[in-house]
């Protein structure tokens, strides 16, 4: 069966450059997968525009098995904050498997004087703080803006084109802080290269338990988590898009990438690829009314 549906190298597309949470992701899945199904995986990054231009790439893409889409969730915000897209998410995609959901964390370099959000507060009433995010219309960029409206930050938003760029950034002093994801945060906060000082999540992480929620330094309620997970071009069969995701979930229940996954700051998640399409439909509402809100756009 799975040479019959897998007869052409896999190409998974991330919509992101090496170095973030997404394409982390991506290369140790498709490095597991290469090896359950005994065809070539290769992992080709296609960052630009919030994941846009890797979404066109597969969205055009034949759907024969061959091309798969790694997305987070900026693919739910990119309707609200573009005004043009030249494909249709809700239209051009089949959902195929959730692999988890993941905090972001506000980041600092290791030598700031910044070590929590009284610290920022006191410090952005004197001048417009600059936070580094994974892109526009990311979810850590949204996350950045959210933080500042429920702490009342001022707060300017400096994009970078991807979560690994911005870390980088903030490690060398370029920019106060950064909003990325914590998968993209952790070498080099185990580094000591910066340091965490806040966390998006409803609940502090296992890996950094001496760090703040943002709920815990004064705006109760606050979460926000974003989700990874593998799409295919809307022609891609039903039954190939089950194998894919029977494949996956073998991959995923395996202990050794549950606890790597909880390592870089995953929860795992086990759903259908009906029930992940759902979700990704509903964070398109979601994010639009947020949007909304705040009058994002950033095109």
């Amino acid at each position: 069966m799975a040479a019959a549906r897998f007869d052409k190298l896999i190409t998974i597309v991330v919509t992101f450059p090496p170095g973030g949470g997404t394409d982390l992701l991506a290369r140790k899945l498709g490095a597991a997968l290469q090896q359950r199904i005994g065809q070539t995986v290769v992992v080709e990054n296609r960052p630009g525009a919030s994941g846009n231009i890797g979404a066109r790439h597969v969205a055009q893409a034949p759907g024969d098995g061959s091309s798969w889409l790694m997305v987070n969730s900026s693919f739910a915000i990119n309707p609200a904050v573009y005004r043009q897209l030249d494909f249709d998410p809700r239209q051009d995609f089949k959902a195929v498997f959730n692999v988890g959901t993941i905090a972001s964390v506000l980041v600092v370099p290791q030598a700031s004087e910044l070590h929590n959000l009284t610290d920022v507060r006191a410090s952005a009433q004197q001048l417009q703080l600059p936070f580094a995010s994974c892109g526009n219309g990311t979810p850590q960029h949204l996350a950045g803006e959210m933080l500042a409206q429920a702490a009342q930050l001022h707060l300017q938003h400096v994009p970078y084109k991807g979560c690994g760029p911005a870390i980088t950034a903030v490690a060398a002093g370029q920019v106060a802080m950064g909003m990325v994801t914590a998968s993209s945060a952790a070498p080099l906060i185990e580094a000591g290269r910066v340091r965490a000082i806040a966390i998006t999540a409803p609940q502090r992480l296992a890996q950094w338990p001496q760090v703040a929620t943002v709920a815990e330094q004064g705006s109760a309620g606050f979460s926000v988590e974003q989700w990874h997970g593998l799409l295919a071009p809307a022609a891609t069969s039903d039954a190939v898009v089950q194998h894919m995701h029977a494949e996956l979930a073998q991959i995923l229940a395996e202990p050794a990438m549950q606890q790597w996954l909880r390592e870089q700051g995953y929860t795992p998640m086990q759903q259908s690829a009906a029930e992940f399409g759902r979700v990704i439909a509903s964070d398109i509402d979601r994010y639009a009314a947020v949007a909304q809100q705040l009058g994002l756009r950033v095109d």
